[in-house]
């Protein structure tokens, strides 16, 4: 009968089974997310000594900093002894910052671990995330009123979160690139768009088939012509600085007066000089002027970027001007993405995880140590072949199944010392 309530035993049919293997491999991918998160953070110690730390997991406490309050950000030892009880925001991570924790912006805490900290932090940046709002939207995360699933993705730059389709250009597959720089960040550093058109993961550029084309601004989007001054007269052309005019004539005279073995055409002189024009550039020493004389577009987008695209960014004296002037010398910095402090985390968790194997190994002499080898190896062999029958016929492990495998084991075992003869000679 149509809205009659299903038997109690229809309903744990249909309720989701999930099985020993499912909960293992959960627990092995939230230890590792848990690792990149706080490994590179002591969660005992208030990182206030230790300065500005280039990155740390931060939090931004609700109940002492509410919104409308000076925001302020906390260290991961500072969560757990000072603001335990407290709502609290989880910040991710932030780089250059230091623990604010019962400083001036705390009306009524004292730091339980490091009380004697000055009474502002000058070099800290604060955003809307302090207050747990994130994105142009400004909206809370996870935001109840929000029905649509939608990825969240950090700014390199300005390190706020943004929901995917708050970019102005959609997120390439989550494997697909390992940085994104926001709209407001490609807007404020808009150098970038020079190098989009060549690194970014879905390149921005007005170039089809490496032939420079003529684009008129569209929309959002804007053509940056090459900055020495190439231009297009309706026909296809090659890209000749209208500076170098005299010496191209210079350099073609040269070519006709040298020797040669085959004809040369008008053409052939043409790529000739453009690759000679190219490789002095490259001895200028600045990668971004090279980029910049050939045609780009700039758009009101985000932009994605792939593993180590930072390497490819010019470090000549002037770029790196421009770079402090911008302030984000940190992108010349490989050890400053999330990536390697993730790495970090997990090589440090990894050396300091002691495993009771191996220090029980230790203790014992080499008898000892093959026996306990070989235990160990009969019993994680019987029970992978134990569990794998639940799982081909897709049934529920049981704390009585475990403790009957344990039990037969222990038996097995006696029944195998037991059974052995002893030789003196």
């Amino acid at each position: 009968m149509a809205g009659a309530e299903e038997p109690a035993g229809r309903q744990a049919e249909l309720e989701p089974v999930v099985s020993l293997v499912d909960v293992l491999e959960e627990d092995e991918e939230l230890e590792n997310e848990a690792c990149a998160v706080l490994g590179g953070s002591d969660s005992e110690k208030c990182s206030y000594s230790q300065g500005s730390v280039k990155r740390q997991a931060l939090y931004a406490c609700s109940t002492c900093t509410p919104e409308g309050e000076e925001p302020a950000g906390i260290c991961l030892a500072c969560s757990y002894e000072c603001h335990g009880s407290h709502k609290l925001f989880e910040l991710y991570t932030k780089r250059n910052f230091r623990c604010d924790c019962g400083n001036n912006k705390f009306k009524n805490l004292e730091c339980k671990l490091f009380p004697d900290k000055a009474k502002i932090n000058c070099g800290n940046k604060y955003n809307d995330n302090f207050f747990g709002l994130y994105c142009i939207c400004k909206r809370p995360y996870p935001d109840p009123e929000d029905e649509i699933p939608d990825e969240m993705i950090q700014c390199v730059v300005c390190e706020d979160w943004f929901h995917g389709r708050h970019l102005g250009a959609i997120p390439p597959e989550s494997g697909d690139f390992q940085e994104m720089v926001c709209q407001a960040c490609m807007k404020r550093c808009s150098f970038l768009w020079a190098y989009a058109a060549h690194l970014a993961v879905t390149k921005v550029t007005a170039e089809d088939d490496g032939l420079v084309l003529t684009v008129d601004a569209v929309g959002d989007q804007e053509v940056i012509q090459p900055e020495n001054g190439a231009h297009h007269d309706g026909a296809l052309k090659e890209d000749v600085p209208e500076r170098g005019k005299a010496a191209e004539k210079e350099f073609k005279a040269e070519q006709m007066n040298e020797p040669c073995t085959s004809s040369s055409s008008e053409a052939d002189l043409q790529t000739a000089f453009k690759n000679q024009h190219l490789n002095t550039e490259s001895q200028s020493g600045c990668r971004l002027q090279e980029l910049k004389a050939k045609q780009f577009i700039k758009k009101d987008t985000a932009t994605y970027w792939p593993l180590n695209w930072r390497s490819k960014l010019c470090t000549c004296k002037d770029c790196m001007k421009m770079y402090g002037d911008l302030d984000i010398l940190f992108l010349t910095d490989e050890c400053d993405t999330v990536l390697a402090y993730e790495n970090k985390g997990k090589v440090d968790q990894a050396a300091d995880r002691r495993d009771p194997l191996m220090d029980t190994l230790n203790s014992m002499n080499r008898v000892q140590q093959v026996e306990l080898i070989c235990e160990y190896n009969d019993l994680k062999t019987e029970l992978k072949d134990y569990l794998k029958r639940f799982a081909d016929e897709g049934t529920v492990v049981k704390r009585e199944d475990i403790q009957q495998f344990f039990e037969e084991f222990q038996s097995k075992k006696r029944r195998r010392v037991d059974g052995m003869q002893y030789y003196c000679s």
